[in-house]
């Protein structure tokens, strides 16, 4: 079995974006395989910007991006807790990184992923045993 990976909301969003088919391929792939491995983890927070962006700079219709949300809650869901939350603001005063960002790697951390997908934050960034890659880096020089 492969190490835990924890997906932001950027890759969810890719999976709608059809102006970046390469990266919409990726984003495909990594929703695929994390629910085949049941190895992959989001949070409500991701979910709920998914959603957003989605629905507002995608222009998807809201009942479409809710069943994605109900497919991408298939993944293993980490749900926010007060303690997440004041982890993240010690994270976000610690390495200077945005709140939102630590919350990612604050359940990240929570979840026991070694790996958090993202295109948001430097491609192999290390916080406390959670290592940042960017998925789509390839697609982004091609």
């Amino acid at each position: 079995m492969s190490a835990a990976s924890f997906l932001d909301s950027n890759v969810l969003i890719y999976t709608d974006d059809h102006d970046a088919p390469e990266k919409q391929a990726i984003a495909l792939s990594l929703v695929e395989v994390g629910q085949a491995n049941r190895d992959t983890f989001v949070s409500t927070q991701v979910l709920e910007e998914y959603f957003s962006a989605a629905t507002k700079k995608l222009r998807v219709a809201a009942e479409l991006a809710r069943g994605k949300v109900e497919l991408f809650a298939q993944l293993n869901v980490v749900l926010i807790t007060v303690d997440d939350v004041l982890a993240a603001i010690d994270l976000h005063r610690l390495h200077h990184v945005s709140f939102w960002d630590a919350l990612l790697v604050q359940s990240a951390r929570r979840a026991g992923c070694t790996t958090l997908l993202t295109e948001d934050l430097q491609d192999g960034r290390r916080f406390d045993g959670v290592v940042v890659r960017n998925p789509f880096q390839a697609a982004e020089r091609g």
